[in-house]
């Protein structure tokens, strides 16, 4: 394998490059919206994608079902014609506890953000000591708590052997240029004390093979994995699953590692080179926003 001493390609335009490709993977987070608004131009890239016949799915590690995505995406003018389907963590995970039949859960997580995710679970509530698993959302209080307060419960847990369910592997969110801790560094926690962890959603191949699914659903016909792009702004999540899935993917670097790959206003080539260094997994294309 080349080790890569040089950032990947940079680009100010995408669309001769998505034009290639019949069906994208796009995270939301970041390269669609940053917390409070659309980003205009990321928003008419994938309109012009579908409007050449390809196929949107939107990969989100939301910790909610993939309608109450698009609630939310709507409440950020993301227009629904930019996309085909949804595929959400929350639902992932939700599929993940029925098909263990867990029947009591502890629950971790800010209940009325998170209340569409909660309402359909059809286990009961339960303390630590009568819990089958834990489900996991988010962080109870994300602006004054960190994953080392949930410790003493996590200990408690490990101690019963119980699983852990992450409905959201992000470690952090940026909103409109703030981070806030998400359910995956609570599950990272957990999974440092030997703990059990399902992680539904990206990196992690229950993402993309959910993805993969809803995108040959809608063409009515199979789609080979090299026909289908990723883009995303993670190197942890977005990144490394595409690489994993064998998917190509474009790096979008202003949203978590801004500070990690961005000058003031503009890539900063020497930055990426450093970013990108082995063993970071390598997109075939760098871009400061998403736009075609």
């Amino acid at each position: 394998m080349p080790r890569h001493t040089s950032p990947p390609p940079i680009l100010a335009h995408a669309g001769d490059l998505l034009s290639r490709y019949d069906v994208m993977f796009c995270d939301v987070w970041g390269v669609l919206h940053d917390g409070n608004r659309a980003f205009v131009e990321a928003c008419d890239a994938l309109l012009r994608f579908r409007a050449g016949g390809g196929t949107v799915i939107l990969v989100s590690n939301a910790p909610v079902p993939g309608e109450r995505v698009a609630v939310m995406l709507d409440s950020r003018a993301v227009p629904r014609d930019a996309y085909d389907g949804i595929v959400a963590s929350g639902e992932i995970a939700l599929r993940h506890i029925a098909e263990k039949g867990y029947t009591q859960l502890y629950c971790i997580g800010p209940r009325e953000r998170d209340a569409a995710t909660f309402s359909r679970i059809a286990a009961s509530p339960a303390e630590i000591e009568e819990a089958d698993a834990i489900l996991c959302t988010g962080l109870n209080d994300d602006l004054n708590e960190t994953a080392d307060d949930y410790r003493p419960v996590l200990e408690r847990a490990k101690a019963r052997g119980l699983p852990f369910v992450c409905a959201n592997p992000d470690l952090v969110v940026d909103v409109g240029g703030r981070q806030y801790l998400c359910a995956g560094a609570i599950a990272d926690l957990y999974e440092r004390m030997d703990g059990e962890v399902f992680w539904a959603g990206k990196p992690h191949a229950n993402a993309y093979e959910t993805a993969h699914g809803a995108a040959e659903a809608k063409r009515g016909a199979n789609v080979e994995r090299a026909r289908i792009i990723a883009v995303g702004d993670s190197l942890r999540t977005d990144l490394k699953g595409a690489e994993a899935a064998g998917i190509d993917a474009i790096f979008v670097a202003s949203g978590i590692h801004r500070d990690e790959a961005m000058g003031t206003d503009e890539l900063d080539g020497s930055k990426l080179a450093v970013l990108f260094a082995p063993p970071a997994p390598r997109p075939i294309a760098v871009m400061d926003r998403l736009r075609w």
